[in-house]
């Protein structure tokens, strides 16, 4: 049977915690994996330990450019030191929304090749946050040898979707694409062998969802939404899906 992954979502966020034992049962019975991925020091260290209870459960680690201007050094030391534990690197990136200088970006950009530079080092996977800044990130991109690359939630233009296509990176798509349609012309245009499916949670989905805080479980709504839009049946979308997932995570 095939099992469907969420490319991308925050279990280590407070909001899960308390419904976090629910949400392993939930993954358990409906068949589902999850790339767990993490802000800072702290939500790293909580990935870590949500790991260990759960192999359905994919650490990345890593530093969200909304927190650039936090200590490096842990984080590195952390990602080194359960190098053997994780599966991947992220969420990591740039973002201009959370700077208000020229500094304040340069210091992302440091982080973020900090980031590539422990995941060529290190052979993993990595998940970008590339929120207006995809060109930037396409320029930084090829000076690392990098493997899996998956630019999640991607809301750039049909030329940068090119681009991502031409450099090989995965991109994904969450709940949003249900009620977007320029989410599903997007997804048209993507290679099938690099299309990845995500929710991001907990962030909230307005429209069907009713803003409510995304769960893994809504994924399964995802990919059937994604199986319409391709004309294809959902076993068979789950498999492509599932395919790419391992390429992404290599194995």
């Amino acid at each position: 049977m095939s099992w469907l992954t969420d490319a991308h979502i925050h279990l280590s966020d407070d909001e899960f915690k308390p419904e976090l034992p629910f949400i392993l049962t939930a993954m358990d019975k409906m068949k589902m994996r999850a790339c767990c991925v993490s802000m800072d020091y702290a939500s790293s260290n909580t990935t870590l330990a949500i790991g260990k209870k759960s192999n359905l459960v994919l650490p990345f680690l890593g530093i969200h450019p909304e927190k650039a201007n936090d200590d490096l050094e842990p984080v590195e030391r952390l990602i080194v030191d359960n190098s053997n534990q994780i599966s991947g690197i992220g969420e990591i990136g740039l973002d201009k929304t959370y700077v208000s200088d020229e500094d304040g970006f340069k210091r992302q950009v440091h982080v973020f090749e900090k980031m590539l530079s422990l995941a060529e080092k290190l052979g993993k996977p990595i998940s970008i946050h590339s929120r207006k800044t995809l060109d930037e990130i396409f320029s930084i991109l090829p000076s690392y040898r990098l493997g899996g690359t998956l630019l999640h939630w991607f809301a750039g233009n049909k030329k940068q979707l090119q681009k991502a296509m031409d450099m090989g990176c995965f991109v994904s798509y969450g709940p949003a694409m249900v009620y977007s349609q320029d989410k599903q012309i997007l997804l048209l245009q993507t290679r099938l062998d690099k299309v990845l499916l995500e929710t991001d949670g907990p962030v909230r989905f307005s429209k069907c969802f009713g803003y409510k805080t995304a769960q893994i479980t809504f994924l399964p709504s995802v990919l059937f939404c994604a199986s319409n839009i391709l004309r294809m049946q959902y076993d068979e979308t789950l498999g492509i899906v599932e395919k790419n997932m391992n390429s992404y995570l290599g194995i």
